[in-house]
């Protein structure tokens, strides 16, 4: 386990807690997803962004699969140290499993989900 000089707050969401994926270069919010204590100490020794999946109940190791790694420039906390902000490298430009660059490839337009991104990779070629 990594020692650290801070205490992050994982009780008020129940041992997770938020994190951002930005964009280093550019500031484009990328994704957000969840760490526990386990996966802030795996990023902190690996400098690859390490997140807790709320689904599968396990650690998710950021690009595994797609090879999609994000490598973590600079980590920043919220003034509350229960929101994390990681600044990272997206290695493939791709951060979303859906095959976008961001998460949020889609924006609420005339009362409807319009999808404004185009996608990046097929998602059934890289998730076999």
């Amino acid at each position: 386990m990594v020692k650290f000089d801070f205490k992050l707050d994982f009780k008020k969401g129940n041992g997770l807690i938020p994190a951002i994926a930005q964009d280093y270069k550019t500031g484009e919010v990328l994704m957000l997803a969840y760490m526990n204590e386990q996966a802030f100490n795996e990023t902190l020794k690996t400098g690859k962004a390490t997140y807790y999946s709320r689904s599968r109940n396990a650690l998710w190791k950021k690009g595994e699969t797609s090879g999609h790694v994000q490598n973590v420039k600079e980590i920043r906390v919220d003034c509350d140290n229960d929101t994390l902000l990681l600044k990272v490298d997206q290695v493939g430009n791709a951060a979303c499993h859906k095959g976008y660059k961001s998460c949020f490839f889609s924006k609420v337009e005339d009362n409807d989900l319009k999808i404004v991104e185009s996608k990046i990779f097929d998602p059934n070629e890289v998730y076999k």
